[in-house]
This record gives structure tokens, C-alpha cells and sequence, in this order.
């Protein structure tokens, strides 16, 4: 069943159908007071899903109903945080690492923010949706291309939406200039380039105690992400990291919904940044200096979309160097870069073959989501973005409709880890993307961001 059928068929099940305004939403819809709260669960409260948890104590339209995480110190802050924020304790699930299971047949939850490690995400998507419930889950959502259709299906299936919690499709240049493609601005797409550059030498190592460097310690003596995240560059060889930049993209070219990716090339460098810091940090001798890093240095992603557009992907987290998602959208009028802020638009740009600032242009053509929520998103993490992102997440559940970015894009977008991978392993031959839309991407429409709603 397409996810677009999903909300019917889900709230003609549980009978809250759309438009009535009551049941666990609360009886006042009707009568113009939209009181309704959305209950939500965390499964895992680290550090990012603790910024998701901040977030949704600021909104007067969550309850915080249970949290799991099997790290004890995490369930005491996330308590602390919502005592603070006035809230009541929220339950707590933290025995085991398949807690969260128990968390799931609570039937006053209708929506769960999933932040734990890479290669829970897709299962745990899965169990939220079998269980009823909206799934929120944070990026990469999945690790093999099986975890790919498994989202799919399951959503399919159990006609609940799989919402991946890609925050950078909300950031304000970003928006702008989707906004401006939308307006014809670039003219007709023709090559984009985007990626993760971003040196996480220091969150790959720390010391044991702190999240963010101080030492050459990962795994089991690692603390947050070094303790999981550092396995991966050990043991796989593609990119790692696709969604911050092809999120975006894919909302550029209609990624599953009148366009779709067809196949990849993929080239990786040889691995020097990760043993080299270990030496520098903490000498020739020390154990981890003898690790052998399986990811390249860089990795180079080369896209072929169904209607004709190239898209280039880096992936660069092991080398010195400033942040940078590295967007370049062209089309057959002129481009916009992100790395120098700058743009030309043929007949419009002043000088013929001279760069201009896009700061008048972002701002001209600043979205509408940003315009009305500027405010609302003042102080949440990473520039603001993450605001809209649980903002989209809670209004999808208040509005008993499909979330904006889906199952498909979910899919989609973490593929290009696994056929990256592949691509590497075969000398940098092809690899083709699955349609995880089954053909229906030819008739769907765009979604995503079309008004100053969510």
C-alpha cells in the first residue's frame, strides 16, 4: 500500500479520524480550541535525543510520556530536564538493551523520536510501526539495503508513517534556495553537489569521560559516539554519512516524487587521517595505533537520476578541515554555492561571468516556515533546523496525515551507504538504487515544504 494512503487507513483502524477532533486528541478541536497534545516516547536520551527532548519540552503541544536508554545517567538528566521544564516524570525503561520494546506497548504513546546508535535505527523504526506508532527516526536510518525495504514495507504494511529526521533540509539557506528552485530561479536542474565535510577526529576519539576529544580511546573505552560510531570507519569502506547532503538535494531534483536515483559510482582514497591522529595524540605506541582503518579518507559519490541530472556526494570526516555540506545547485540558468555564499542567474546577475553574494537573494527569498517560526526556532540546536524538524514530526501526528519527508525518502537516501560500499568493493563500478516505490514515484507530488505550515 503507498504511504500516502497510510493516515486513512491507520485512523479508519484506530477510529480518530481526521477532521473529528476527538478521542486521544482531546474534544475541543471541534469547537475552534485546538488543545490536542501529542504523547511521545525517546528512545534513546544521549546527547541528541536529549536535544530532541529539550525541543519538545519547549512546545505546549507534547507530553513526554517515556524515555529509554540504557545508560543510567541518561535517564537521571533527561528527568532532571523534564522536572525542570514542570513537566511529570516520565517513565522509564533502561533493564536492557530491547527496553524500549516494553516502552512500545504502551498504548498512550502516538509518536517515538528514535536516537540511539546506526544500527538500531531501522529495527527499532520497525517495532515503532508495528506497535501503532509514529517513527521518528534520526539519520542515517538504515545500514543495508534489506534495512532499506524493511522500512518500506513495514510502513506499507502497517499504514504508519517512518518520518527520517533529516534537520538539514529545514536549514535557512537551504530552504531559500529551495524556494528559489521552486520559482524556476536556476532554470531547469542540471548537476548538484553536496556532502558531509566535516573533520570528527575529535568525536571518533575523546578520553573515556568526555563526548568530544581529549584522547585516542574508542569502543569499549570510548565515551557517546566514540564508544559506536568509530566501529564503522574500522570496519566499512563507502559513505558513511549521506542524508545531511542528499536530503536537501532530493528535495531540489523530487527525489520520489517525479524524479528518482537510478545508479552510483563510488571511489574511495586510501585511509591515512584516523591513524595519524592517534600517533600525533597519543603516540606510535599506543594500541590503537595499530588499528587499521578500513574508510577511505575521502569517498567521491557520483549519482544518475531518472530525469537526467548528476549529482556528486563527498563524504571527508577524517582530515583537518573547516565544516563545510559543500551545496552547489545548477541549473540552465545559473548556480548558487553554499562554500562562498555566492550565485549567478544568466540576465540577472549584474557582470557576465562574475560571482555575486547570495545573502540579498536568501533573503528575498526566504521561506515561509522560516518566516513565521524565526522566532519559535531561536536557540534550538544547529542553527535552528532542529526546531522544524520535531516541528514537522508533532504536527504530522496533530494533523493525522503522512509526515513531509517519509518512508521512500528514508530509504532512498540511506542507500547510498550500502551501494556505495558496493560500488568500492567492485572497483568503482555501478550500483544500482531499488525503486522502494514500487513505480509510484512517477505520480507523486512534492510534499515537503510547500507552505509556512510544517
Amino acid at each position: 500500500m503507498p504511504i500516502k494512503d497510510i493516515s486513512r487507513r491507520y485512523f479508519l483502524k484506530t477510529g480518530t479520524i481526521a477532521g473529528v477532533g476527538v478521542g486521544v486528541f482531546g474534544a475541543n478541536v471541534a469547537f475552534g480550541k485546538d488543545d490536542r497534545k501529542v504523547k511521545i516516547g525517546f528512545i534513546g536520551v544521549g546527547l541528541r535525543g536529549r536535544e530532541h527532548l529539550r525541543l519538545a519540552l519547549q512546545r505546549k503541544d507534547t507530553e513526554v510520556v517515556a524515555i529509554c536508554d540504557i545508560d543510567p545517567q541518561a535517564i537521571k538528566t533527561s528527568q532532571e530536564m523534564i522536572r525542570k521544564a514542570g513537566r511529570k516524570k516520565a517513565v522509564a525503561f533502561s533493564e536492557n538493551e530491547l527496553s524500549y520494546k516494553k516502552l512500545l506497548e504502551r498504548t498512550d504513546i502516538q509518536g517515538v523520536i528514535i536516537a540511539t546508535p546506526w544500527l538500531w535505527h531501522t529495527r527499532m523504526a520497525v517495532d515503532v510501526m508495528k506497535a501503532g506508532k509514529y517513527a521518528g527516526v534520526e539519520v542515517s536510518a538504515a545500514n543495508t539495503l534489506q534495512e532499506c525495504w524493511d522500512l518500506v514495507n513495514t510502513s506499507e504494511a502497517t499504514g504508519m508513517p517512518c518520518m527520517i529526521l533529516e534537520n538539514v533540509c529545514y536549514r535557512r539557506d537551504v530552504m531559500a534556495v529551495l524556494n528559489m528552485v521552486r520559482q524556476n530561479m536556476f532554470g531547469e536542474m542540471i548537476h548538484l553537489e553536496c556532502g558531509y565535510q566535516h573533520d570528527l577526529r575529535h568525536v571518533k576519539f575523546n578520553n573515556g569521560k568526555q563526548p568530544y576529544g581529549g584522547g585516542v580511546e574508542f569502543g569499549e573505552k570510548g565515551f557517546s559516539e566514540a564508544k559506536w560510531r568509530t566501529a564503522h570507519s574500522v570496519n566499512r569502506n563507502g559513505d558513511l554519512y549521506p542524508t545531511h547532503g542528499i536530503g536537501p538535494v532530493a528535495n531540489y531534483t523530487n527525489i520520489n516524487r517525479g524524479n528518482r536515483f537510478l545508479y552510483l559510482t563510488s571511489t574511495a582514497t586510501k585511509s591515512r587521517g584516523l591513524h595519524n591522529y592517534i600517533v600525533e595524540k597519543g603516540g606510535e605506541n599506543h594500541p590503537n595505533a595499530k588499528v587499521r582503518f578500513k574508510l577511505g579518507d575521502i569517498i567521491t559519490t557520483v549519482i544518475k537520476t531518472a530525469n537526467g541530472e548528476s549529482i556528486i556526494v563527498s563524504h571527508d570526516t577524517n582530515l583537518p578541515r573547516p565544516y563545510s555540506l559543500g551545496f552547489r545547485v545548477q541549473g540552465t540558468k545559473g548556480l548558487w554555492m553554499a562554500v562562498n555564499n555566492s550565485l549567478f542567474i544568466e540576465g540577472t546577475s549584474p557582470r557576465a561571468h562574475v560571482w555575486e553574494s547570495a545573502r540579498s537573494y536568501l533573503k528575498k527569498y526566504d521561506h515561509p516556515l522560516w518566516k513565521k517560526y524565526e522566532k519559535d526556532a531561536t536557540g534550538a540546536g544547529h542553527g535552528g533546523m532542529d526546531y522544524f524538524v520535531l516541528h514537522a514530526f508533532v504536527e504530522s501526528i496533530k494533523r493525522k496525515t503522512s509526515t513531509p519527508l517519509d518512508a521512500y525518502d528514508a530509504a532512498a537516501w540511506s542507500a547510498i551507504t550500502p551501494l556505495s560500499e558496493q560500488s568500492i568493493a567492485q572497483g568503482s563500478q555501478p550500483a544500482h538504487f531499488p525503486d522502494f516505490t514500487r513505480g509510484r514515484w512517477m505520480k507523486r507530488k512534492p510534499i515537503f515544504a510547500l507552505d509556512d505550515q510544517y
